[in-house]
């Protein structure tokens, strides 16, 4: 997310401002930066933006499968965290609130577009969270045919967490692919540590079960 992109969204962007992603100022958590944002310092909010637009990205495209889609949502929060400066309050962990939101409007965008047929496009630039490798790389210590079940296995895993119910998916993706804890996830989607842990417990089982051929 760029200057042209905050002018674009009616967000000011002031010449004078720090260079986007250098830290406001040196021993302030999040929170306190987004506090900035609400006394209206335009770079702490463009310093947040650097800093979590790739887990943004990312937790996006798990959730949509798509690479477009997943621009498109995770710029949508960061215009809604902008928009909801004037009414922040630390009373959380300012990841906890930005999770809040976002995975507030995926579950809005999935149940908006559950009735489309959906464009499982996979970005060639992305690469794979197991073996680093992007799609369009051959990975020199398998064979074709274990290219091949790779790829497979890769891809029923995402279309195996894909039919997850809501709740288990997004604990699926915010565990196993953000490496957030249960603590985290917990006050993320607003239930206690054990009711995550029971959450991923069946969530996984499910996968397992669904996913045996490939284990």
């Amino acid at each position: 997310m760029n200057r042209g992109f905050l002018s674009m969204a009616g967000i000011p962007s002031h010449t004078g401002a720090k260079i986007a992603g250098e830290p406001p100022s040196e021993g302030l958590s999040d929170a306190q930066i987004m506090l900035r944002v609400k006394a209206g310092d335009e770079s702490a909010f463009e310093y947040l933006v650097q800093k979590y637009r790739r887990p943004m990205l990312s937790f996006m495209y798990r959730m949509a499968h798509n690479t477009a889609v997943a621009e498109d949502l995770a710029q949508e929060v960061f215009l809604r965290v902008y928009r909801s400066r004037e009414t922040y309050e630390a009373s959380a962990k300012f990841t906890t609130w930005l999770y809040r939101i976002a995975s507030n409007l995926a579950v809005n965008h999935a149940r908006d577009t559950r009735h489309e047929r959906p464009e499982n496009t996979v970005s060639l630039d992305e690469p794979d969270q197991e073996s680093g490798l992007t799609m369009d790389v051959p990975d020199d210590s398998l064979s074709a045919e274990e290219a091949i079940v790779r790829r497979e296995r890769l891809a029923a895993i995402r279309q195996r967490v894909q039919e997850l119910p809501e709740r288990q998916r997004i604990a699926v993706v915010m565990h196993k692919y953000q490496q957030m804890d249960y603590r985290q996830i917990a006050e993320v989607l607003k239930l206690s540590e054990s009711a995550i842990k029971s959450l991923l417990f069946r969530a996984y089982e499910t996968l397992r079960v669904q996913l045996k051929e490939f284990v």
